[in-house]
């Protein structure tokens, strides 16, 4: 597909997007949340009769994302990672390629953040297809999974490459204009501020 010379109703379907804003305004259980996925919409829109195979692919999801006891819970029942983890399910539904998350932990506590990292970490392992971008300022939330990485500046690509020499590396200080230093630990990443070397 070619950006321009493609029907955007088309292209809509190919990609799964999940972002903070993202709104789930009406009052539907998790599974018709993704169910939704089906008209890349977040609103029931009729006719939304979908088939046995559908549903089935559909309560999957629901399983994988940690939310197999909560499929008939309405939005206003669930905590703030929850949402967030049917919208991901959602836009799985069309076996889209690929998935772009938008700085999902955004307004995460720690605990509802942790649970979401490692249901993306699940994802990842789970399923070969879709590849994932994640859109995070947080690197400390990478999923261990994580493969690659590319660090903007002002809206320039300072770096890119397997994640390990990105961040042990000297970029990432550059890339915040801060010195940082990246360690990880059984594949999750930690950050400290480097500290400067006395005076002598």
């Amino acid at each position: 597909m070619r950006l321009g010379r493609v029907d955007m109703r088309r292209l809509r379907s190919r990609v799964g997007h999940v972002g903070p804003r993202h709104p789930l305004r009406s009052l539907l259980t998790v599974r018709d949340v993704v169910l939704t996925g089906l008209m890349a919409s977040v609103e029931r829109v009729p006719p939304l009769s979908p088939t046995r195979d559908e549903t089935a692919a559909a309560e999957s999801l629901v399983d994988l994302r940690g939310l197999v006891d909560l499929r008939e819970a309405h939005r206003p029942v669930l905590s703030r990672g929850q949402p967030t983890r049917a919208l991901i399910a959602r836009s799985l539904m069309p076996s889209p390629w690929p998935l772009l998350l938008d700085d999902p932990a955004t307004g995460l506590d720690v605990a509802d953040r942790e649970q979401l990292i490692d249901r993306l970490e699940v994802l990842g392992l789970t399923r070969l297809e879709p590849a994932s971008v994640l859109v995070n300022r947080h690197l400390e939330e990478l999923p261990p999974g994580t493969t690659h990485a590319m660090l903007l500046r002002d809206g320039r690509c300072l770096v890119t490459g397997r994640v390990g020499e990105i961040l042990a590396g000297l970029q990432a200080s550059a890339c915040f204009d801060h010195p940082v230093r990246f360690t990880q630990v059984d594949g999750w990443w930690s950050v400290r501020t480097r500290r400067p070397a006395p005076a002598e």
